[in-house]
C-alpha cells in the first residue's frame, strides 16, 4: 500500500478484504473471463449491464457444434448428443426458472426487438377507443420505436398512442402509486403496457406484480421487457399473470454481444380452450411432430414455440447453454442474496463521495437490481475517461450518466472499492 494513502482508505481495503473472505460465490469468478488492461491487469468490469464477461466453457461449447458441423454436415441436426433439430429446448427448463415461468411458456429464439413485435403482433390489438401503448419516458430507445411503428403500423398517430410515464417534478424514478393512478384513470384508452422491467438508465426495479395486476384491471394486455431484469432480479411471470415479455441474453445471460433472446407467453393464451390470438407464423414454429410433413397448413407448437419463426442460431445458443449452465448451478435466490450485498456496498461507498456525485437509482433495495446509476455534477465525461484509464469499466449515458453494475457472479467487493477509490481521485482532479 503507499505511504500516501489515508488511514480511513486503508481501513475501507482492509474491511473489503474480509467482505471478500466471507463471499461463498466469490469462487464463481474464476468461471469466467476477466478483461485485462494492456498490461495484464484485471479490469474491474461494471459493464454487464451491456455485455456480461464469456463464461470459460463457452468456446468447447461452440466448438463441439463447429466439429459436428465438419464432420457431420446436415446430419448434425440429428445428432446423437445436442441435435440442432431440438437445440432451443436444452435452454427451456433453465430459462424458465430464471424467469419464473412453466416450461412451455418460454422459449429462445431470434433478437429482444424482433421478438416484442412477434408479440405485439399477438398481443397488441387496437380499437378506436381502445388503442394507446404505456411505455417509461425513459424507455431504451428500442422500445420507443417499436412501440411507435407499431401504432402508425395500425394507423394511429404514435403523438398520440404512446403514453410516456415521467416521474414528479424533482424526482427521478416513478411511483407505482402513480402509475397505477394513471392506468385506472385512463384505463379505457389503454391497450397495451409495456415496461422494461429494470428501466435501463435509473436502474429502477419496478413492482412487476403489482402493476400487471393494474393494467389488466384496466382492460389492457401488459408485457414486460426484462433486457436489465432477466438474470438479475427474482422473477415470477407466470404468478404474476403477466401476458408476455421478451428479453436478451447478453447482458446478465452472458451469452455474448447479439446472442438468441427470449420470451414468455402465460398459458391462458395458448393452452387448450384459450382465446385465440393472431399470429405472425414460421415453419418453426410448427409442430415438431409433424414438422417435415411439410403440410401448407400451420399446426401450432405447444406453447410459446409457437411463436418461433426460424430454426434457432446454434451457434449464438451455445454459449447461453454455458452461462444457464452456472446459473443452475447457483440459483436465483443466492445470486440475489448476494446481489444485495454487493449492491449495498457499493452504495455505502458513493455515499462517502459527498454532493459531487448523485445516486438517481432507488435506494430501496427492493426496488432495484444490481445496477447503480451515478450523476456526476461536473465534467462527467471527463470523470468516465480517468475511470477508463485506472482499468475500472462502466456503461456513460449523456448528459452526465455513468451506470454501474457490480454483477453478483463475477464482480467482488474489491471491484466495488476500486470503482469508488479511483471515482474519488477522478472528481478530485476534475474540480
Amino acid at each position: 500500500m503507499n505511504k500516501t494513502t489515508p488511514p480511513s482508505a486503508t481501513a475501507r481495503e482492509a474491511r473489503v478484504r474480509d467482505l471478500e473472505a466471507h463471499d461463498e460465490l466469490a469462487p464463481m469468478r474464476d468461471r469466467f473471463h476477466i478483461p485485462c488492461d494492456e498490461r495484464g491487469a484485471e479490469l474491474a468490469y461494471f459493464a454487464g449491464n451491456s455485455l456480461g464477461l464469456e463464461p470459460k466453457t463457452a468456446r468447447a461449447l461452440v466448438n463441439e457444434e463447429l466439429d459436428a458441423w465438419a464432420e457431420l454436415g446436415v446430419a448434425g441436426h440429428f445428432k446423437e448428443r445436442r441435435p440442432w433439430f431440438s437445440y432451443h429446448e436444452l435452454a427451456r427448463q433453465s430459462l424458465a426458472r430464471i424467469v419464473g415461468a412453466n416450461e412451455r411458456e418460454v422459449v429462445a429464439m431470434n433478437s429482444l426487438t424482433v421478438n416484442l413485435h412477434l408479440l405485439m403482433a399477438s398481443f397488441y390489438q387496437p380499437t378506436p377507443d381502445r388503442f394507446r401503448i404505456v411505455i417509461e419516458d425513459t424507455a431504451f430507445p428500442s422500445d420507443s420505436y417499436a412501440v411507435a411503428s407499431q401504432a402508425a403500423f395500425h394507423g394511429f398517430d404514435p403523438a398520440d398512442a404512446i403514453v410516456r410515464l415521467t416521474p414528479r417534478a424533482g424526482e427521478d424514478c416513478l411511483r407505482t402509486e402513480d402509475i397505477e393512478e394513471r392506468l385506472d384513470r385512463e384505463g379505457q384508452s389503454i391497450a397495451l403496457v409495456l415496461l422494461g422491467g429494470v428501466n435501463y438508465l435509473t436502474g429502477q426495479l419496478f413492482d412487476m406484480e403489482r402493476l400487471t395486476r393494474a393494467g389488466r384491471a384496466a382492460g389492457a394486455v401488459v408485457g414486460w421487457d426484462l433486457a436489465h431484469a432477466a438474470g438479475n432480479a427474482p422473477l415470477r411471470l407466470h404468478d404474476w399473470n403477466v401476458d408476455f415479455a421478451a428479453w436478451c441474453s447478453y447482458k446478465y445471460l452472458n451469452a455474448g454481444a447479439g446472442a438468441v433472446a427470449g420470451c414468455f407467453v402465460h398459458e391462458m393464451h395458448w393452452k387448450i380452450g384459450a382465446v385465440s390470438r393472431p399470429r405472425l407464423e414460421g415453419w418453426w414454429g410448427s409442430d415438431p411432430v409433424s414438422r417435415f410433413q411439410m403440410a401448407p397448413e400451420f399446426a401450432p407448437a405447444p406453447g410459446a414455440d409457437a411463436w418461433q419463426l426460424s430454426n434457432p442460431p446454434i451457434l449464438s445458443m451455445a454459449p447461453l447453454l454455458a452461462s444457464l449452465a452456472i446459473f443452475d448451478e447457483v440459483g436465483m435466490d443466492r445470486l440475489r442474496e448476494k446481489s444485495l450485498r454487493l449492491t449495498g456496498y457499493l452504495e455505502e461507498l458513493l455515499a462517502g463521495l459527498g454532493d459531487r456525485v448523485r445516486v438517481i437509482t432507488p435506494t430501496d433495495p427492493a426496488q432495484r437490481g444490481c445496477q447503480l446509476s451515478i450523476a456526476i455534477n461536473k465534467k462527467a465525461k471527463a470523470v468516465q475517461s480517468q475511470l477508463s484509464a485506472a482499468g475500472v469499466v462502466c456503461d456513460f449515458r449523456e448528459p452526465n450518466i455513468l451506470r454501474a453494475a457490480p454483477t453478483p457472479l463475477y464482480n467482488t467487493f474489491h471491484d466495488c472499492w476500486r470503482l469508488a477509490s479511483t471515482l474519488a481521485t477522478a472528481l478530485d482532479s476534475s474540480h
